[in-house]
């Protein structure tokens, strides 16, 4: 618009000067003097200009008759295409300008200005392969997606522009959100340049949200030798590849493959926390429990995690609390200072009924990471010990409005998500799941289970109470409700059971997403009698 706005001013200027030079001369007193060939012309000034330009004129009609001539000449000499040639020659001027200007008003964001220059520079040159693209460009820069498609198509025609018109139209697919017709495109694309970065993210996520998995590792093996993924990142992504496709296998029931895969995608990526623990199951029902108990150390290492602890436990799922927390002490060293481990370790031995324990593993990490579940195992533990219910209410009070700890979040999006997944669910990016706290505080994304129950009542002799809460890990998981708390009635004190062991119903934790503390049937987390509580929050039996 400026631009078209300052050629006007230019012209209007330009003409507003000839008419006052034009004036000026005619005003001139005087006259010039030629002398030629012993004769004098005397000639007013504006005779003069007026000769200057006719000879100027005739300069220009030899030298065009010239060329003409030569052109000619050329032809009588075999050039079949000389005087074609000349002839052009001043159409694809045009045409070379008109595109000039459309390129200029494309980058100026006069998209319909530049459309309209295109067609122009299209009748003139005779050059799809230039001017289409162009074209395309402007028409969907102007919003013309209708002429930007007949575009597009117009340039799979031809060998040297398949490809960008087959980009054109997978990106025009994308926007309208086709992505089946986009990915059948991508695919195209990429068997014309399977070097092209751009066609390889896209088709890659394409491919993933499609879980075809075999072609999305093929994409991936191009990326590594086109150079435009580190083989750091191309391991890691294989595994999430090779661990989606382990799953899917398992879902069919071909337990072999996905023994394979499962192993695979372990040893290509052995801190990737989901692989680690579908690795160490497959160990587990192979037999081979040593090599289990290896894969889930060197993840914990890595990423402390509650699923890597919950696949630990399931090793030996019938032993005592007190041989389960001697068998966990290798699993707990490899990372000691982990908030993670820290209750993890508090968790055995509250399993274990030894209070005092839980508090020494616990250590100040409600105070340096003030989880929801970090402040119920404090609740669970003041409780164990005796303390009076303001103290526990207190400390179930902090718990609901305390952040949730690590959860596994889209780094694309925010999106926090209950389980792993190779593809986020809100944005479909590829492997983007990370084991991470939310940035600001966030409501429950998935469920309020109970994964760390084993490690709570699980292979206690005699316990016969925590059936139902074993049975209760078997459940499906279910969204997880936001209610609002009220303070109930006093809770009673803990009960025992015969052999004077506290009863593993009535104190509990669970994992790293619910937080809450097992009370007995019927009884919600109490509330401070002198203050309301106004956070949102769950509880599950």
């Amino acid at each position: 618009m400026l631009w078209s706005l300052f050629k006007i001013l230019v012209f209007v200027a330009v003409v507003i000067a000839l008419a006052y030079g034009v004036l000026w001369l005619l005003a001139v007193s005087g006259e010039v003097l030629i002398t030629f060939n012993g004769a004098e012309y005397v000639l007013p000034p504006i005779m003069v200009i007026l000769g200057v330009l006719a000879l100027m004129l005739a300069l220009w009609v030899v030298f065009k008759l010239a060329g003409l001539l030569i052109a000619t000449l050329r032809f009588i000499n075999g050039d079949d295409t000389a005087l074609g040639a000349y002839f052009d020659r001043n159409r694809e001027r045009k045409g070379y300008d008109a595109l000039s200007d459309s390129l200029i008003a494309l980058a100026s964001g006069e998209a319909r200005e530049a459309a309209v220059k295109a067609q122009r520079a299209e009748k003139y040159l005779k050059r799809p392969e230039v001017t289409t693209l162009v074209v395309a460009q402007a028409s969907e820069a102007a919003g013309d997606t209708d002429r930007a498609r007949e575009a597009w198509k117009e340039l799979v025609r031809h060998d040297r522009t398949r490809f960008v018109g087959v980009r054109g139209l997978m990106r025009q697919k994308l926007e309208a959100g086709d992505t089946d017709t986009a990915l059948k495109l991508a695919e195209k694309a990429f068997a014309l340049k399977p070097r092209h970065v751009e066609t390889q993210d896209t088709l890659l996520r394409l491919q993933a949200s499609d879980e075809n998995w075999d072609g999305a590792r093929r994409v991936l093996t191009a990326k590594l030798k086109s150079g435009s993924l580190p083989k750091d990142v191309y391991k890691r992504r294989e595994a999430v590849l090779t661990l989606a496709d382990a799953r899917d296998k398992l879902s069919k029931g071909e337990m072999d493959k996905a023994r394979a895969e499962a192993f695979e995608a372990n040893r290509l990526s052995p801190e990737l926390v989901p692989a680690a623990v579908l690795a160490a199951r497959m160990h587990i029902e192979g037999g081979d429990k040593r090599r289990a108990a290896k894969v889930l150390r060197t993840a914990q290492a890595k990423t402390p995690h509650p699923d890597l602890a919950a696949a630990f436990a399931g090793i030996e799922p019938g032993e005592t609390p007190e041989a389960r927390i001697k068998r966990f002490q290798p699993f707990l060293k490899v990372a000691a200072d982990a908030p993670e481990t820290r209750m993890l370790d508090a968790e055995l031995h509250l399993a274990a009924e030894d209070f005092p324990g839980a508090r020494r593993a616990l250590g100040r990490t409600y105070e340096t990471h003030p989880t929801s579940r970090a402040l119920t195992l404090m609740a669970a533990i003041e409780r164990g010990e005796g303390a009076n219910e303001a103290v526990v209410r207190g400390w179930l009070t902090k718990a609901l409005s305390a952040s949730r700890g690590p959860q596994w979040v889209c780094t694309n999006c925010g999106t926090v998500h209950s389980d792993w997944l190779p593809v986020c669910t809100r944005c479909e990016a590829f492997d983007s799941l990370a084991w991470t706290e939310p940035a600001g505080r966030t409501e429950a994304a998935g469920a309020l289970g109970s994964d760390m129950l084993p490690l709570l009542v699980g292979g206690t002799a005699g316990a016969a109470a925590s059936t139902g809460e074993q049975s209760a890990l078997n459940a499906p998981r279910e969204e997880a409700e936001i209610v609002t708390p009220i303070a109930p009635e006093a809770a009673p004190a803990p009960t025992r059971t015969q052999d004077g062991r506290l009863d593993p119903t009535v104190v509990g934790t669970t994992d790293d997403v619910g937080h809450t503390v097992t009370m007995p049937a019927g009884e919600s987390p109490p509330a401070p009698q002198d203050e309301t509580p106004t956070t949102s929050g769950t509880s599950r039996m």
